[in-house]
């Protein structure tokens, strides 16, 4: 059975509002409700990090098969190529393959062309008074890495990333289902659909050559290693271009925002540059770029003394977790010194993060680059804007004053 929530506490991935500051709704969705329904949109929460951290190990249970996104998960979902849509055996099979494109050395090789990126885009912004850390700066990075990464021509790189701007746009009461995500979605969707096509013909010593060569065991009944379609290569690489540039995208323009908000922090990092790197695990803690995430119950679940039915939808509250004060003394203070503690903003067990690494990379040369250049700065809060999606908060514009 189900235990009700106090008639004034509500939450739903979609709200605007909420969505500004939800840390006092998720705070009280930990203590009052951490099994919540919400019948409006037919989904289950959990906001617990130890609630969160085990769902997202049990893939058994939690199935990702059904989608991740609340607006697309259905019991007859097929999103072929999508390794975040994919339960064993096809997931690990495909997670394998990529897992080569993002080993420990071969992103480590990447820090020199990221600090040269980074250079090339703060450099340009000298001697101004003030520029947009995200449009100019925090957007731009990841979408020229995990671009050259696949392979994508420099030339056609400002197009795909307006795409990818397009693909996350939402509108209230429909998500990310209206006309102009879709649009983009066809849009981006045919674009690598063709790049893909080429590299049969004229491969390249690139992701996108590797998708179409690489034989796979996807598992299947009777089967044996095969290549994979036009359609699942096009989609896996859609996800590839699309989460490696929005996700980072939006931590550096929370970094922007936080370490504005405390001064004395960035200040810190000025004069102790070493605390970088766990300053950047502090920022996926604090806020977290993608805090939700939905997985479809296989079985019966019960837990608290709530029954979450099989064949239910279940959003796990990431953003809440980092924030849950039976995991993190303190939870709503940012500490660039907090001892490294796992978070779950890349999430655990097999759907773990895989450009995990090269984020973190990412993350920790911006930062350096920019606190070398920019010890201080004022973001223009007036002129900011919001990027809000089911499954991703951050910015989209986060213009700041220098000098």
């Amino acid at each position: 059975m189900a235990i009700d929530a106090p008639a004034d506490l509500y939450w739903d991935p979609f709200d605007v509002d909420i969505d500004r500051s939800p840390y006092a709704v998720w705070k009280r969705l930990r203590d009052e409700a951490p099994v919540y329904r919400n019948e409006r949109f037919e989904f289950w929460g959990l906001s617990r990090f130890q609630d969160v951290a085990v769902a997202s190990r049990d893939p058994q249970t939690f199935l990702s098969g059904h989608g991740t996104v609340l607006e697309l998960m259905g019991a007859e979902l097929r999103r072929p190529g999508l390794i975040i849509f994919m339960d064993p055996p096809e997931h690990p099979a495909l997670r394998a393959l990529v897992s080569r494109a993002f080993t420990p050395r071969r992103t480590a090789e990447l820090e020199e062309q990221i600090r040269a990126i980074c250079s090339d885009l703060l450099d340009a912004q000298a001697g101004a008074r003030g520029f947009d850390y995200v449009a100019d700066f925090g957007a731009q990075l990841p979408s020229r890495v995990i671009s050259a990464l696949l392979g994508v021509p420099e030339s056609d790189r400002p197009e795909v990333l307006a795409l990818i701007d397009r693909v996350f746009h939402i509108e209230p009461g429909v998500g990310m289902v209206n006309d102009v995500s879709l649009g983009a979605s066809i849009d981006l969707h045919e674009y690598l659909a063709g790049q893909l096509r080429d590299r049969t013909v004229h491969p390249r010593p690139d992701l996108l050559s590797a998708l179409v060569e690489v034989e796979v065991d996807l598992g299947e009944p009777g089967g044996s290693p095969r290549r994979l379609s036009l359609e699942e290569a096009t989609g896996f690489a859609n996800l590839l271009v699309s989460a490696g540039t929005e996700t980072v995208g939006k931590l550096l323009g929370w970094a922007a925002v936080v370490l504005d908000d405390f001064p004395d922090q960035r200040r810190r990092l000025v004069g102790e540059p070493s605390l970088i790197p766990g300053a950047v695990e502090e920022l996926l803690r604090f806020e977290a770029p993608s805090p939700v995430q939905g997985r479809w119950t296989k079985r019966d679940v019960i837990l608290h003394g709530v029954t979450i039915p099989a064949g239910s939808k279940v959003l796990m509250l990431t953003g809440s977790a980092g924030r849950d004060e039976r995991r993190y003394p303190e939870p709503d203070r940012f500490d660039v010194a907090r001892p490294s503690d796992q978070h779950l903003s890349f999430g655990v067990g097999i759907h773990f993060c895989l450009g995990a690494a090269l984020a973190r990379l990412e993350g920790r040369v911006a930062l350096e680059e920019t606190l070398a250049r920019y010890p201080t700065w004022e973001v223009d809060r007036a002129r900011t804007e919001r990027l809000h999606t089911s499954t991703v908060r951050g910015h989209r514009k986060v213009p700041i004053l220098v000098g």
